[in-house]
């Protein structure tokens, strides 16, 4: 299969995955965190190796050009060219010239941003996918917040199938309680 292709088969499953993620009130660094994680996951379970914090092979820029960037996940594939993952909030910029750096590489890059909407595509070969979130205003010196609840339907309920016979109660209490048990 062609890499382009692998890179949208691969997008679109992860994808699919992330679908299913949820929270509440989680601020941008826990957000981050627990999309990561589900990226791992989603990489682990096609039996993949993953590292996280790999190195990228895009140097940082000066004063720091002999140290690399990091990649939020990379996972060896023993049936075709390194998927690399990286997760943002925001559009930035050196996200996509170090995911195309991967990609000259030959890896195959993958953006997961999450946010409220208005994502940027990235130019090709970078697959974008979303997840988006609400926010809200968090308490004095937390932020804000973000959640993505599921859009689940309700459970079923039952209908039908049971009657109740009401028991009448006696309220007040008209006999008097016995008198507790006397010690030996």
């Amino acid at each position: 299969m062609e890499v382009a292709a692998q890179g949208e088969r691969l997008a679109a499953d992860l994808g699919r995955w992330l679908a299913e993620l949820t929270f509440v009130d989680l601020d941008t660094d826990e957000v981050t965190a627990r999309v990561i994680d589900a990226v791992v996951r989603w990489a682990e379970a096609q039996g993949w190796r993953v590292y996280r914090r790999a190195p990228s092979v895009l140097p940082l820029p000066p004063p720091l050009q002999q140290r690399h960037s990091v990649l939020d996940v990379a996972c060896a594939r023993p049936d075709g060219p390194p998927v690399v993952v990286e997760v943002d909030h925001t559009d930035r910029a050196r996200t996509v010239q170090k995911l195309r750096a991967e990609a000259d590489a030959g890896r195959i890059p993958i953006w997961v941003r999450w946010g409220v909407g208005r994502f940027a595509v990235p130019p090709p070969p970078v697959r974008m996918v979303t997840v988006e979130v609400t926010r809200r205003a968090g308490p004095a010196g937390r932020g804000r917040l973000h959640s993505r609840v599921g859009d689940r339907p309700a459970p079923a309920h039952s209908t039908g199938g049971g009657a109740v016979t009401p028991q009448a109660l006696p309220i007040p209490l008209t006999d008097p309680l016995p008198d507790p048990p006397s010690g030996p």
